[in-house]
């Protein structure tokens, strides 16, 4: 392990850590999120501030838990470990900088789904460092410009300490970042005191004055306003919505995991515009009303919620088919019964762990599923192939135009 003798010159590094919260660490029970299938919103009340100054004095940002850093350059080499900052690195056009995030292999199979849309817009993140839990020695070797990740989250991982994450910071290069914000998740008891609540959007917002792409934010901004509008002149009234359900199913057994669909906080930030009754609300119990918002479940809990709609996390990657989850629900003694699966309203989601470019595509996949009448059918996906392709006049947003913000041409 490095000691004092690998400190890094600040000058060089190109930040200087201005003020912020109490760095410390603590431990979080649970995982990552639904990442790996196999494995176990904008409501924001917060406010974000940044301050730039001109680009050759250097410039701040700031953003909790890790309060105001300074930077004297854009930074080039960037640590992340959950998809939501890498997707906001590639949608600002720093995808390339990143040498690093949790389970690359999957995230990449994921992601290139969606970025086949997106004329000259791709990733090659396979064999980068699974970054979760990260180990400070592959820290230094790494010696990233910044690390984009939530200081809180890294200090809840077994083995780290308060001491870790400022030395980190102190040799290497300054925490950035916020994940907590996903479902609005008590964050470690040390940052209890600092830590704020952000909407996707807000975090983005932040992430691309770090990168000083704030042309780039505000343009893909608009898009998103425009996918939202449309969405909300278009919903019918509450009598009229199904009842839907989002679900985790296990690669190994018949274990499933249900998640809400209108909560607070960025994994829902696709589903929440759209008022759906989530169908598990009801049979989950006191557990399913607290903060997180996921359960386990079963087939029978599944039927007694019996929902509209069926939305089914994990087949956009090659770890899961979506023919096999519904010809086992079809065959399943209890699931056959389910409305969704009787009236063949089974439908694939990608992630709850989005970042920007991802949300737009997920608004608009998800606003066909529920309402077809309103957003035109969706086409449904093939196992394997990507993100189905739609008529230009059925699509919610211009893929042309998103495309062009993030190679920089627009």
């Amino acid at each position: 392990m490095a000691g004092n003798d690998n400190r890094l010159d600040t000058n060089r590094r190109g930040y200087l850590k201005s003020g912020g919260a109490v760095i410390a660490g603590g431990l979080l029970a649970g995982c990552l999120g639904d990442s790996i299938p196999a494995s176990k919103p904008e409501n924001s009340t917060s406010e974000t501030t940044s301050e730039t100054t001109p680009q050759e004095q250097g410039y701040t940002v700031s953003m909790a838990p890790a309060g105001e850093v300074a930077f004297d350059s854009v930074p080039q080499s960037v640590f992340t470990i959950l998809s939501h900052h890498a997707d906001m690195a590639l949608a600002l056009g720093h995808g390339e900088s990143i040498n690093a995030m949790h389970a690359p292999g999957y995230i990449q199979s994921l992601w290139s789904k969606f970025l086949h849309h997106l004329d000259g817009v791709s990733v090659d993140w396979n064999g980068l460092y699974s970054s979760w839990p990260p180990t400070k020695e592959k820290l230094y070797e790494l010696d990233s410009d910044v690390h984009l990740a939530d200081p809180a989250k890294v200090g809840s991982a077994e083995g780290w300490s308060a001491g870790d994450i400022e030395e980190v910071e102190s040799n290497i290069a300054p925490w950035f970042g916020n994940t907590f914000s996903d479902t609005h998740q008590k964050p470690p008891a040390a940052w209890a005191d600092d830590y704020e609540y952000y909407t996707l959007w807000e975090i983005f917002a932040n992430v691309a004055q770090l990168f000083q792409e704030e042309a780039r934010y505000e343009a893909l901004a608009d898009v998103r306003n425009s996918v939202l509008t449309t969405i909300e002149d278009s919903l019918p009234s509450e009598t009229e919505r199904p009842s839907a359900a989002m679900v985790l199913f296990s690669t190994s057994d018949e274990s499933m995991w249900g998640y809400k669909l209108n909560a607070p906080g960025y994994y829902a930030a696709h589903t929440r515009p759209f008022g759906a009754t989530d169908a598990l609300a009801e049979v989950a119990g006191a557990e399913y009303g607290e903060t997180g918002g996921n359960i386990t479940l079963d087939y029978e809990m599944l039927l007694e919620a019996d929902p509209d709609v069926l939305l089914v996390l994990g087949p956009m990657t090659e770890y899961q088919n979506i023919s096999d989850i519904r010809a086992t629900l079809s065959e399943h003694r209890v699931a056959k019964n389910i409305t969704a699966v009787e009236e063949g309203r089974v439908y694939v989601q990608g992630t709850r762990n989005q970042g920007p470019l991802l949300n737009l595509f997920q608004l608009e996949m998800t606003a066909k599923q529920l309402y077809p009448a309103q957003f035109g059918e969706w086409p449904g996906y093939v196992d394997g192939e990507p993100y189905p392709e739609l008529p230009t006049d059925e699509q919610l947003f211009d893929r042309q135009r998103v495309a062009d913000i993030v190679s920089g041409e627009r």
